[in-house]
């Protein structure tokens, strides 16, 4: 019999379809994934932006966990919103006990409209609890910002800040530079299993339809991962399959705000 590479999102709900669990679901089915999910919250939101987010009880969501990883496994791990240190901590010790060595945090605060999703005091259990236990995390410039309590104010920062984001070279930083204003996006993956450095860059393109490209980057990132790439391949296959939904979406219009990425680009147009 064959086997599905697996993986599993834990991470929030977005009921517009962009973003959180949702985008990840189509990634991970994009990119010959199984997808599984743990909720961690019910976000009333849509492409203008975040009305409200109505917190998963914490056993509840390791209860998720659990019943994912005791039946099905994982190759890959992907985790997204987690709003509060509670939360945090539970679930940085539930997945302990799987020993999953392929587990991409997206240390997720703020949405695309700029609205909080991170609680003030959970900022710090992220940085020094959750971080250091998983192989790879991936900031966008704002998210860097707060875990290095400075601001990046040029392309020629984050070099530096991704090797002192991965904290003495325990965690792999793949550093997203969407938010710069440079005609090339250059993302900055800092392997740190290995010590390379690598610069992925494509075009930027003109467009609205951001909403989700964080977690779908980092659930592209899971999933060649699951499919037994090494680090640094993953990152750039991770960074080209973002880099086509973003052009291939920027065709279409769909809600008010920033709209999706396509997915399925590479499916249908």
């Amino acid at each position: 019999m064959k086997t599905y590479r697996r993986c599993l999102s834990i991470a929030g709900s977005d009921p517009s379809g962009g973003a959180g669990i949702q985008a990840d679901l189509k990634t991970f089915s994009a990119l010959g994934c199984y997808g599984m999910t743990a909720i961690v919250a019910v976000v009333d939101e849509n492409t203008a932006g975040v009305t409200g987010v109505h917190p998963v009880p914490v056993d509840f969501v390791t209860g998720q966990i659990r019943s994912c990883l005791d039946d099905i496994g994982a190759d890959a791990i992907k985790i997204g919103m987690l709003h509060s240190a509670e939360l945090i901590r539970a679930v940085k010790d539930t997945l302990e006990g799987y020993g999953t060595r392929n587990t991409v945090l997206d240390p997720v605060m703020v949405a695309t409209s700029g609205d909080p999703l991170l609680q003030a005091d959970a900022v710090a259990t992220l940085r020094d609890e959750l971080i250091p236990s998983v192989r790879v995390i991936t900031p966008n410039i704002p998210e860097a910002e707060l875990l290095l309590g400075r601001t990046l104010k040029s392309q020629e920062d984050l070099p530096e800040a991704a090797k002192e984001l991965s904290q003495g070279g325990r965690v792999s930083v793949l550093l997203k530079a969407g938010h710069m204003h440079d005609d090339t996006v250059a993302d900055i993956f800092y392997n740190a299993e290995d010590g390379s450095l690598t610069v992925l860059e494509s075009p930027r393109t003109a467009t609205r339809n951001t909403h989700g490209t964080g977690c779908t980057m980092s659930s592209a990132l899971a999933s060649f991962l699951a499919h037994g790439h090494d680090l640094t391949e993953a990152a750039r296959l991770a960074k080209a399959y973002i880099s086509r939904a973003i052009t291939a979406g920027a065709g279409y219009r769909i809600g008010h705000g920033h709209g999706p990425v396509h997915h399925f680009c590479d499916w249908w147009q």
